[in-house]
C-alpha cells in the first residue's frame, strides 16, 4: 500500500484526469487499434507502427534490402541492429511524453489490481507490455528502462520478459504475416489473436510460479 501511494504521488503530483487521458492515448497509440481502420486510413497516422514505417528497398527488392545481400558476421549484425534504432527511439520518445503527463502513474493505479494478482507486476509495467503487442524491440527497451531505473525487481523483469517473449509483436506480426492464412481459417480472425493474448498470460504465470518455487532462493534478497 505504501509503495502504491508513493508511486501515485511521484514528484509530488497526484493522479489527475490529465494522467488518465495520457494513459488512454498511450494505450490507443501502442495497441494497434488505429493501424487498419476500414474507410478511415488517415487515422493510421496516430498508430505507432504506421509512424515507425519501413525502410525502402534496393532496386531488386526480391533479392536485396537496404542492408544488401549475402552479409555475414559483425557487419551484417550491425546493419540489422541499425534498422531497429528508429523504432526504439520513437517508442522511448513517445513514452517520455506520456510519462510527463502522468501516464505511468495512472497505469500503476489502474492496472496494479489486475497485474499484481495474475503476474505479480506493478501497474506501471502496463505500457511496456502494451508496446510489446506491436514492437518487440520497443517493448524490450521500455522494460530495460524500468529495470535500470529500479522501478521493477529482477523477478518482475523475468516475468515481464516471459510475457513479451511469447507471441512478441503479436498484433503487428499477426496481421502482417498471419494474414496469408486468413482465407483458410474456419474460425473468426479475432479468435486466434485472442488465444495468443491469453496464452501470453498463461506463460508468464507459469514462469512466475517457477520463480516462486524452484528458484525461490535466488530472489530472497528482493523480498
Amino acid at each position: 500500500m505504501a509503495e502504491e501511494t508513493n508511486l501515485q504521488t511521484t514528484n509530488g503530483r497526484k493522479v489527475g484526469i490529465g494522467a488518465y487521458i495520457a494513459l488512454f492515448v498511450a494505450i490507443l497509440f501502442f495497441s494497434g487499434i488505429f493501424m487498419k481502420v476500414d474507410g478511415m486510413k488517415w487515422i493510421s497516422a496516430f498508430d505507432f507502427t504506421s509512424l515507425s514505417g519501413t525502410f525502402g528497398t534496393m532496386k531488386d527488392p526480391a533479392k536485396n534490402t537496404f542492408i544488401g545481400a549475402g552479409g555475414v558476421s559483425a557487419k551484417a549484425g550491425f546493419l540489422f541492429a541499425l534498422s531497429l534504432v528508429p523504432t526504439v527511439m520513437l517508442a522511448l520518445g513517445c513514452l517520455e511524453i506520456f510519462s510527463h503527463y502522468g501516464a505511468i502513474r495512472a497505469a500503476h493505479k489502474l492496472l496494479t489490481p489486475f497485474l499484481k494478482p495474475l503476474l505479480g507486476l506493478p501497474g506501471l509495467t502496463g505500457l511496456a507490455l502494451i508496446t510489446d503487442l506491436q514492437s518487440t524491440d520497443a517493448g524490450a527497451a521500455l522494460t530495460k528502462n524500468l529495470y535500470d531505473d529500479k522501478q521493477i525487481t529482477k523477478k518482475e523483469l523475468v516475468v515481464m520478459s516471459a510475457w513479451q517473449y511469447s507471441g512478441a509483436g503479436m498484433i503487428n506480426n499477426y496481421f502482417a504475416i498471419g494474414s496469408a492464412l486468413f482465407a483458410v481459417l474456419t474460425a473468426p480472425v479475432i479468435i486466434p489473436l485472442l488465444l495468443m493474448f491469453v496464452l501470453k498470460f498463461v506463460g508468464a504465470m507459469f514462469v512466475r510460479f517457477v520463480l516462486n518455487t524452484v528458484y525461490k532462493e535466488d530472489f530472497r534478497d528482493e523480498q
